[in-house]
Order: C-alpha cells, then structure tokens, then sequence
C-alpha cells in the first residue's frame, strides 16, 4: 500500500519477486552454457536447463516460502528446477555453484536493470533544473544561510547548483553500471574446487554470457561492491531530495516565491497545495538512507561465507533502488509543477541582504573593522542602509552584487550539455 505511494510503478516491477526469480533463472542459464562452452556438462543438459530456466514455470511465493528452511531462496529454487529439468539435464543444474553465487550475480542483473531506469529519470530531473537555471539565471532573490537572507543571489543560480549534485550522482550511478557490477562464482568458500581446472574459464565465460564484469577473486564477504551501490543510491536519492526541500521552503506561505500547481489537496484544508513532489523525494531519500546504511554495515563479515550480513542485503537493497526511483519521481513531479514568482522573490529580499556589500564600499575609508561596525549600527537604526550610511543607492542594488552567478550558470550548463550531447 505505501510503496505505491512512493515508487512508480516500472521501478516496482524492476525489484517485485518476479524480476528476482527471473534473474535468478538467467543466471542458472547463463551458468548451464558457460559450463558447456568450458567444457563442462554436456550441451543435451545445458539445452534442457535453459528452457526450464522459465519464469512462468515457477512460482515466487512458494520459492520464498520453502527458502525459509534454507535460509536463501536458491536452495529450493534449484532442486525445483532440476525437477523441472528433467532426470538427465537435472543433476548438472547448479554445476560447480553455490547459493550465494546465484543470488550475487542475480542481484548484480536486478541493479543494473533499475540502474538504467534511474539514469533516465535523473536525465529527466537535471533537464528540467538545467531549463530553471537557464530562464531564471536573472532572476534575483534572497540567498540564505542557516535559514536566514544573507545575499543576492538568482533563481537561476540555485538550480544550477541542484543540477551540477545531479550531474555528480548520475555519474556516480553510471559508473558503477558501468564498471562495478560483477558476476560472483566461487563455490562453497571461493576456491571453485569443484570445478576442477575448469573454474577461471567458466567465471570468464559466465561473465560474457550476463555482460557482467569478471571479479579478480570471489566476493563472497568483500562486500565493497554492495556497499559502494548503496552508497550511490543514498548520494542520488539525498541530491534528489534536496531540490525537493528548496521547492518546498521557497513554497511556504510566507514565503511564497514558488508555487505547486500539482493538487497535493488537503482532506480538510480547502485552501491548501501541499508540495507533493517535495514531501515524496524527501520521504524517498531518508528510506534509501536508511537502507544504504544496512548495506554499508554489512561490510565486516565472517571468514569465506557471512553469518546474516548478507542475508540483511537483499530486502535492503532492494528497498534502496525503488526509493531512489522514487525520489527521482518526487524531485521531477516538484520541478514540473513548479510555478515562479520573480516579483515576490524580488520583492521579499531584505535591505539588509546589501549589508555586505556596504561594508565593502566603506571598507577602504573606515578599514574592515569600522566598515562592519557602522554597517552594523546601520542595520539596527531602522533608517534606509543607503542613507543611514550616506551612500548612493545604486550601489545598494541587488543585482549589482551578484558576482559570478552566471558564470556559474553557465559552466552547469556546459557541463549539462556535454553529459547529454
């Protein structure tokens, strides 16, 4: 029932019980051809195991059911398609591996799957930052520090900085799709002994057989990989969340600067436009958190094999790769519905935000010291800052003290369109 709510629907598909049984069936497939281009069973067995490796022949639920006993679901998944495979084919299924072998490399086809459907929705969430910051790169507001206006900053600014962390996560995810999942074959502690001579070359061809990367050992408990995922995930969906809070700060009544134009109806409230979008990206990202910290933990385990770390990966990891897919559709749903205010901005930026920049205009009469304290007793005199401190006005306009703002805007830009050229 929540999970709907937060996770759009391709993403749950992508990690439903179905898309695991299906990776787990190809990589019991994958196995069965690798082993008979290395020469290991015979091709009549590999033949029979692929087309038992079939989804709709099995069932997910009695799978999970009957893995309690195991303590994994590949156990029974394996006997059930030895059954399924026939006398001759069935007792060359599972050749040479184990549970966690299956299960690893299954989890690798799962992420890489949900990877790919999040570099295409944050594609989609830095091109509508990268169109923020384009027509709002004059756009000038209050910057604010600690919750609080310090200086002028632009609209345009801001998004650009939500799509410069967008950028870096995207290449964080891409890169580990690229280069940092790999098939897990070892056998009961790593060795592959019961592959005889025939290990290496079955881990090589298995790996070209899923279009994985070949590990340099097995990684049974060397759980960098999972956790450098995790990782990944939690600094995706957090960068996601953050343009989420800004939409809804910037959102609040008193401030008023943007606006949903979504619904986010109350039940009560005629009046009110709850920033939806917001309020899913954030809820999303602290689920991730929460999850990527599980695999993170799981890090330290026992000796060849882990005793419950690896276990606690699979719900975990899965739950981290469909509320990133949800934060991703919480920071778009906010942007799209995004309406902006120049006027209010303009209008709610503070005098005081000029306050530095009166300091510096006295600064070369009065020293910095001085400088800070007139400008200070300025602020607090209830006068106009220009006239309190007898300085001309046009030196006091926001949008003169901007600095590098759209330079700044520009090199996200560029960097925007080199990453989607």
């Amino acid at each position: 029932m929540f999970e709907r709510i937060f996770v759009p629907e391709e993403f749950r598909d992508a990690v439903s019980d179905r898309a695991w049984l299906t990776a787990l069936l190809d990589v019991e497939a994958a196995l069965a051809r690798a082993e008979v281009r290395a020469g290991v069973i015979p091709a009549a067995a590999a033949a029979a195991i692929v087309d038992a490796c079939d989804a709709d022949r099995f069932d997910a639920v009695e799978v999970a059911e009957a893995g309690r006993a195991a303590g994994n679901p590949v156990e029974p998944l394996a006997r059930a398609l030895a059954d399924a495979a026939g006398d001759e084919a069935g007792r060359y299924v599972h050749w040479g591996a184990t549970s966690q072998d299956i299960l690893d490399t299954a989890a690798m086809l799962v992420a890489r799957n949900v990877l790919g459907l999040l570099l295409e929705s944050t594609k989609a969430v830095a091109a509508d930052c990268a169109r923020l910051a384009d027509r709002h790169r004059s756009t000038v507001l209050a910057g604010r520090t600690l919750l609080t206006q310090a200086v002028p900053t632009t609209f345009g600014s801001k998004a650009a900085g939500w799509l410069v962390a967008i950028l870096e996560a995207r290449r964080g995810l891409a890169r580990i799709r690229a280069g940092g999942l790999a098939v897990q074959l070892g056998g009961a502690v790593g060795t592959l002994a019961s592959l005889e001579g025939h290990g290496l070359e079955v881990l090589r061809r298995l790996a070209e057989e899923l279009g994985l990367q070949e590990p340099l050992v097995p990684w049974h408990t060397n759980r960098v990989r999972i956790a450098e995922l995790g990782s990944a995930l939690a600094v995706a969906a957090g960068s996601l969340a953050k343009v989420g809070l800004d939409v809804a700060l910037l959102g609040q009544t008193e401030v008023g600067e943007v606006r949903s134009t979504g619904g986010g109806a109350s039940s009560t409230m005629p009046q009110k436009q709850n920033p939806v979008g917001s309020v899913l990206a954030i809820a999303c990202a602290r689920q991730v958190s929460a999850h990527a910290s599980t695999l993170v933990e799981a890090l330290p385990q026992e000796h060849e094999r882990g005793l419950g770390g690896w276990h606690a990966e699979w719900p975990a990891l899965s739950a981290a790769l469909a509320f990133t897919g949800g934060a991703a559709a919480g920071a778009r749903r906010a942007l799209e519905e995004l309406e902006v205010d120049p006027e209010r901005m303009r209008a709610n930026l503070d005098e005081l935000a000029m306050s530095e920049r009166a300091s510096y205009l006295l600064a070369e009469r009065l020293g910095r010291r001085g400088a800070y304290e007139a400008v200070a007793e300025a602020a607090s005199s209830g006068r106009p800052l220009a006239e309190a401190l007898d300085l001309e006005p046009a030196g006091l306009e926001p949008s003169s003290y901007l600095g590098s703002a759209d330079e700044f805007v520009e090199r996200a830009l560029n960097a925007y369109r080199e990453e989607t050229a």
